[in-house]
């Protein structure tokens, strides 16, 4: 879902946004610190398979996932990451790692970290490495109507 893909989505379903350019940048940390954005608001989206199903879990680029807890939360078997080779054809107009976090638009179930509750705002790849949007989380959590789990721990 390139940028404009996802721009059409927003404006359709009334969201205010910003975009954002900024150089190319593949980890979380760079890209927060690349697009001038804290680390706590910039929502890194994270693919895992949840009892082998595909699923999207969604956290300030400072943390990360405890796996442990996840699976304790969804009340599941078996939780873990998921490897790109896995997932890379379902995003195909997404640079591999750009994903932005609507796994609803993906036939997909979305988890959102706590934390990011904690912010008006949050910013996340949209869809390629030298693009970002940022959103009010209200906007967001309202159009993807994601579980809001506490399964992540501090980097």
């Amino acid at each position: 879902m390139p940028m404009q893909k996802l721009r059409k989505f927003l404006d359709e379903n009334g969201v205010k946004y910003v975009t954002m350019s900024h150089s190319p940048a593949y980890t979380a940390q760079e890209i927060a610190a690349a697009a001038h954005v804290p680390g706590r608001e910039l929502a890194k989206t994270v693919m895992v398979k949840i009892d082998g199903r595909m699923a999207m879990v969604v956290l300030p680029a400072t943390q990360k996932i405890d796996f442990e807890v996840l699976r304790e939360a969804t009340g599941v078997d078996h939780v873990e990451l998921a490897s790109e080779r896995e997932f890379a054809d379902r995003f195909p107009d997404c640079e591999l790692g750009a994903m932005p976090p609507f796994g609803n638009l993906f036939d997909m179930d979305v988890y959102v970290a706590e934390t990011l509750t904690d912010d008006e705002e949050i910013a996340f790849n949209a869809g390629a490495h030298t693009e970002l949007i940022k959103v009010y989380f209200v906007d967001f959590e309202r159009l993807v109507r994601p579980s809001i789990i506490a399964a992540t721990r501090a980097r």
